[in-house]
């Protein structure tokens, strides 16, 4: 059934900036609450205080809508009651369905996965003993049927092997053999979350360019989504979506009301998405594109020649952290770029270093960059300082983002790159 979960948090801030201006309260009292405070301020510098306190009754709520009766429809009938009746439905990650194999679903939090048929002679967890005879074991197996029951339900696959159900966020996969058969799918539950960006709402006053990284299921797509919401509804600005897989504002010609106002843009292929992005800047005068799954050279130049135009940029990227990001060839240019220069004896000697270092290139196209370790444990990099930093063999100073136990924004600055967690664990 589809369900909206409401997590309940408080969280209070004072923003308090190093050349002492007048202080800014921040109160989360709703997701409803009109910050337009930050708004109205002038820029302040990045070096910022941060004391969390508890505040009056009033607490914020992290919402999240998953439009779960969409995603079991296109599943065997057997698969629905199963994951409806499953009591930790609410994390449910993804459903994956091979052919001649017994379905898994996959959780939130959880190492492995859980079969979803059930007799009374094998193991539900992945790798227990199974114990089933011929032919009763096979019925309980992924057939070419239901596999074509699932593709038609949710249309034809585009040259990503992706698709998704109309009206939804939910995103299903395709693995094909090499007669281009379909074999497997891996439907993923898509849940548009409100409260995320709570973590980075103070960085957006500034209308900086702003990169996530982060590992494959993080969070990162569901990130950029609400602050898409946030910058059209909140802060008034004009924002472009360019949708290349229709993750971000869902599959369907009408978008996702989790994108809010913000305009979306699909992709007709993955290959022209760098087109389209160069064609929402020249065609619609955004002052803000949003743009997923950075992963493609023509893809970092075009966002250089947005970000060169004035245009705020969010956008993600793979990769765990900044230096993986600095040593792809591919994807260096979103940080500045590296070049090899050879010094002089003078400089070499000031600096205490060999004469042929590494340096950054040119300007950042991402202002700040944000390393999402964990859902609830961010790192965020101020680009060119931390480059710079890094590529001298040194540790720069970064800003942590987390929640703690009770689920509050708590806000670390100037902490040592190299002792921040790198394995933080999920909070509960």
């Amino acid at each position: 059934m589809s369900s909206t979960t409401m997590l309940s948090f408080k969280s209070s801030f004072l923003l308090k900036p190093s050349l002492n201006p007048p202080l800014i309260s921040l109160n989360w009292l709703s997701l409803k609450t009109n910050r337009s405070c930050l708004e109205s301020r002038p820029r302040m510098s990045v070096a910022l205080i941060a004391v969390c306190r508890a505040p009056s009754d009033a607490a914020a709520q992290l919402i999240v809508q998953d439009d779960l009766d969409a995603f079991v429809q296109i599943l065997p009938c057997d698969l629905r009651d199963n994951l409806l009746n499953e009591p930790k439905r609410a994390q449910l990650l993804e459903v994956v369905l091979d052919l001649g194999r017994f379905p898994e679903a996959r959780y939130l939090g959880e190492l492995g996965g859980h079969y979803l048929r059930r007799t009374e002679n094998f193991l539900l967890r992945i790798g227990g003993p199974v114990n089933e005879g011929g032919q009763q074991r096979g019925g309980l197996l992924v057939s070419e049927k239901e596999l074509e029951h699932a593709q038609n339900a949710v249309g034809e696959f585009g040259g990503d092997n992706r698709a998704g159900i109309e009206g939804t966020l939910h995103r299903i996969s395709a693995i094909r053999s090499r007669e281009g058969i379909i074999v497997g799918l891996t439907c993923r539950v898509g849940r548009a979350v409100s409260g995320h960006v709570d973590m980075v709402y103070d960085l957006l006053q500034y209308g900086k360019s702003i990169l996530f990284v982060g590992k494959p299921g993080v969070g990162k797509t569901t990130v950029i989504r609400e602050i898409a919401r946030v910058l059209a509804d909140e802060f008034h600005k004009r924002v472009v979506i360019v949708d290349t897989s229709n993750e971000i504002g869902g599959n369907g010609n009408i978008p996702h009301s989790a994108i809010g106002g913000a305009r979306r843009m699909q992709v007709p292929e993955p290959s022209m998405q760098h087109r389209v992005m160069i064609e929402a800047v020249e065609n619609h005068m955004p002052e803000v594109i949003m743009v997923d799954e950075i992963g493609t050279e023509a893809e970092t130049h075009a966002c250089r020649s947005i970000a060169e135009r004035g245009v705020m940029l969010i956008g993600t990227a793979h990769g765990q952290q900044l230096e993986n990001v600095i040593k792809n060839p591919t994807l260096s240019d979103l940080v500045g770029g590296v070049e090899t220069v050879t010094l002089g004896d003078d400089e070499a000697r000031a600096r205490n270093c060999k004469k042929t270092v590494l340096e950054r290139q040119a300007a950042p196209t991402f202002h700040f960059l944000i390393e999402m370790r964990d859902r609830h444990y961010w790192i965020t990099h101020q680009t060119e300082k931390s480059v710079d930093m890094l590529l001298r063999g040194k540790n720069p100073q970064v800003e942590v983002r987390k929640r703690d136990n009770k689920f509050e924004v708590v806000i670390e600055k100037s902490k040592a790159y190299h002792k921040c967690d790198p394995f933080p664990s999920l909070v509960n």
